[in-house]
């Protein structure tokens, strides 16, 4: 019994002016934060998603941002997102279980993550609504535009692009919209003979995407008038 009070004692008083410094510093800091008042603050959090299935995609207006109104330590939430290393909040929305169709999700102390401290008051919106749709893959010609005119009177007589053919992927809806992938001006201003171009696609739609390298390879073939 008493070797075991001696080693404890040893222990306690390894280091102890470290300790009793380390110690006073908590102490400080906490009576520093309990004697900051309280204060209401809004604040932008960013909006995350987990849990979507990969058979579904978002097809509404995607929200970004919203705004939270806090509650917590004047310091605290003076320093959100600076230097301070207070982190800022966000919201995640889980997606696990969602359908084709829309879905109205609720801002609130379940899915809003904030720094120790802090209380969330409302958010602004309270509530996202998103409209999620079926994923669908095709494949697509790609087109070619061809700009400007050929030198000392040559002409384009025949292109081929590699490949023919690109993949795309998004909301069924707007997949089954794209008739083509067309590409960046090919310009021809200063070819002769054959030549040959790389140049990227596109798709004039926002919630469609590329499946496969958008880059292709354009060979031109040029004649005289």
């Amino acid at each position: 019994m008493m070797g075991a009070l001696k080693w404890a004692a040893r222990l306690v008083g390894r280091n102890f002016a470290w300790k009793a410094l380390s110690l006073a510093i908590a102490i400080a800091i906490w009576a520093l934060v309990a004697s900051e008042p309280e204060m209401n603050a809004f604040a932008p959090a960013q909006l995350e998603f987990k849990n979507l299935p990969d058979d579904l995609e978002i097809v509404s207006e995607p929200v970004s941002t919203v705004r939270l109104e806090l509650r917590g330590p004047s310091g605290t939430l003076r320093d959100l997102g600076g230097n301070g290393g207070v982190a800022r909040p966000s919201v995640v929305l889980d997606m696990g279980g969602v359908r084709p169709g829309q879905r109205t999700f609720s801002i609130g102390d379940g899915n809003v993550k904030l720094a120790r401290g802090l209380r969330l008051v409302r958010a602004v919106p309270s509530e996202v609504r998103l409209d999620f749709e079926r994923s669908e893959t095709r494949w697509v010609p790609v087109a070619v535009r061809l700009a400007g005119e050929g030198e000392k009177g040559y002409v384009a007589a025949h292109y081929e692009v590699s490949p023919k053919l690109i993949r795309i992927v998004g909301p069924a809806s707007h997949v089954d919209r794209i008739a083509a992938a067309v590409t960046d001006p090919v310009d021809i201003s200063a070819a002769a003979g054959s030549a040959e171009f790389r140049v990227n696609a596109f798709v004039n739609d926002p919630y469609v995407r590329f499946a496969s390298p958008p880059q292709v390879t354009v060979t031109v073939t040029m004649k005289k008038k």
